[in-house]
């Protein structure tokens, strides 16, 4: 059994590939199954779009992939659940934009029961005995991607079988993922952990055999849900450590031309679209702050792969300097952004390409999208 598990999950790795030539991006979009997905996205071999890196990176937006579906005639209620997972992205950015560095905390709850600040150490190295998240983990290391179902198990096992604060194993994620996105990232281990929820999220043996098509049994995790929410941490998660996530090291930029006279458009590691104002003359640049890498580290794999979707902006340079310095240092002005919390820039800034005009913050995900569904409903699309 195992044997054909590892051969469909082998078969999934060669989906875990990323181009990044445009063209073959937007190929993945026009091959989006939403009726495929409502019914078989929480299997780890399900029919997802493994588009999430290219909308972390700003790539593409989710009224784009929204509006692509509805153009193939596609009605909401037909894609209901692939359109709310769209939807997360944006309700978690829009917490982001409101409460800003609070996410950085426990946001709603603190987070009960924690006995450490690091991560067990046997989750880091792939080595806890449950054969679906090991095998995960040492892929995720060279894939950049895991499944949503599989960072859940993750979570579950570090905040609440190993008992560590969800902001370190949090981070050592993020540092990995290729669809690295801090809002949606850290407040889905709040949610996990119970501090960004109304109780904890735990996953049993059983739970993961169904998704990941195991068939383990004898483990920490092959008991009830009630016996997971209050036995000891396990002897796989005892031992705990700091994860290995090195600052994000940015080599010096080189010299280039700019021009002055022109505006400036800054694109960076959440705006890499090469279809922003594709018409303007204009600088372009991308701008990779060491100031926002010393706060978000990530790794040297994900900016190589930030530098490479940007190949697609015709005329791109590429700076790794603070913002302050395009002015002192290129003469720049005129600067024209795209908004985000991490931003810190002076000039124009324009407003992503949100699905909804449903702005602010939100408690829950479902109270959000029940006014999504009515501004689709007042334009005759529901």
């Amino acid at each position: 059994m195992f044997e054909a598990t590892i051969n469909k999950y082998e078969q999934n790795i060669k989906k875990m590939t990323f181009p990044t030539i445009l063209e073959q991006i937007l190929e993945r979009i026009d091959h989006i199954d939403p009726e495929a997905y409502a019914r078989s996205r929480n299997y780890i071999d399900g029919s997802v779009s493994y588009l999430s890196p290219y909308i972390a990176r700003g790539v593409i937006s989710t009224r784009q992939i929204m509006e692509l579906l509805l153009s193939k005639g596609y009605s909401p209620s037909r894609m209901e659940k692939f359109l709310q997972e769209l939807a997360w992205r944006d309700y978690w950015q829009q917490i982001w934009n409101e409460k800003k560095e609070l996410i950085n905390s426990d946001l709603k709850h603190p987070q009960t029961d924690v006995t450490n600040f690091e991560m067990p150490k046997n989750i880091v190295h792939g080595e806890t005995g449950i054969e679906a998240i090991d095998r995960a983990i040492k892929e995720f290391y060279d894939s950049g991607y895991l499944h949503n179902h599989l960072r859940m198990y993750i979570a579950a096992l570090a905040c609440n079988n190993g008992k560590s604060h969800w902001k370190v194993p949090a981070q050592w994620m993020y540092y990995h993922l290729k669809d690295g996105d801090w809002a949606s990232n850290a407040l889905s281990w709040q949610w996990v952990a119970g501090a960004n929820s109304n109780k904890k999220y735990i996953a049993n043996q059983e739970n993961i055999n169904r998704y990941c098509h195991t068939n383990q049994s004898h483990t920490f995790l092959d008991n009830s849900y009630e016996h997971l929410m209050t036995m000891d941490i396990p002897k796989k998660l005892n031992e705990t450590l700091l994860p290995n996530t090195p600052q994000t090291i940015l080599p010096n930029s080189s010299e280039t031309a700019l021009d002055p006279s022109l505006p400036t458009l800054i694109y960076n590691y959440y705006n890499i679209d090469p279809l922003w104002k594709a018409d303007l003359k204009a600088n372009r640049i991308l701008l990779l702050e060491p100031s926002v890498f010393h706060d978000y580290p990530v790794s040297e794999k994900n900016i190589d792969f930030a530098i490479a979707l940007a190949q697609n902006i015709p005329n791109v340079h590429i700076l790794f300097s603070e913002f302050e310095d395009l002015e002192k240092t290129y003469g720049l002005g005129n600067f024209i952004y795209k908004q985000h919390p991490l931003n810190k820039y002076q000039g124009e800034e324009d407003q992503r390409d949100w699905m909804f005009e449903v702005k602010g913050y939100y408690s829950s995900f479902f109270s959000f999208w029940k006014k999504c569904k009515k501004e689709l409903k007042t334009q005759g699309l529901e």
